[in-house]
């Protein structure tokens, strides 16, 4: 019998059950698209809600307030959370279901993008923290950038992940998540920001290159 040992590629891309039960792992994988399809009329609603009640100009700066916040919490959440790594336990079993299978299998296109069972309880929570701090206008304009920045993540995840970009900032963008993931991955945990990693001192070297 002839054994056909796996590519590299497809072993990247085939990533095992999360959950013995079908339907739980099947609720695990989820199609890019689908915070798009979610989360943008969300974005637009919420802009535009805010922008009637406070003013266009007063919207885009909560807006821009809230993807700051965003892009922070992107950052913070990647690095605190995601790479929190027990070695054993419950708590590795955690890391694994949250991030460790994205690392060991990064070029899964169904498990690229938070499943809406985790992201909409998210971002009720920080929709909730925007209007209880700003109040219901504010808030509600802050939360539309906030929710933009989040989508603009997921999607530039993917778009790194599974096409050459041809633009420097593209280009950018993908070395610096490759690297994160092949080369070195404790640094270079801003993905749609990677400024951050620069304030914060997890920039990656850019004298290291393989």
């Amino acid at each position: 019998m002839q054994i056909t040992t796996p590519k590299r590629s497809e072993l990247l891309r085939a990533s095992p059950p999360m959950f013995r039960s079908r339907w739980l792992d099947a609720l695990s994988r989820v199609h890019p698209a689908v915070p798009a399809v979610i989360f943008g009329p969300v974005t637009a609603v919420t802009f535009v809600v805010g922008a009637d009640r406070l003013g266009v100009a007063n919207a885009i700066g909560a807006a821009l307030l809230g993807y700051v916040v965003w892009t922070l919490t992107e950052y913070w959440l990647h690095r605190l959370v995601f790479h929190f790594e027990p070695e054993d336990g419950i708590g590795a079993r955690l890391h694994w279901i949250i991030h460790g299978v994205h690392h060991d299998h990064p070029n899964d296109p169904l498990r690229l993008v938070m499943p809406p069972s985790v992201s909409v309880p998210l971002a009720t929570l920080f929709y909730v923290a925007f209007v209880a701090v700003l109040g219901p206008d504010w808030g509600l304009a802050a939360f539309s950038g906030f929710i933009g920045g989040y989508l603009f993540y997921d999607m530039t995840h993917y778009y790194v992940h599974h096409h050459s970009p041809r633009s420097r900032l593209g280009r950018r963008l993908r070395e610096l998540h490759m690297r994160h993931h092949f080369q070195d991955d404790t640094a270079g945990y801003g993905v749609s920001a990677p400024w951050w990693d620069r304030v914060f001192g997890t920039a990656l070297d850019p004298r290291r290159r393989g």
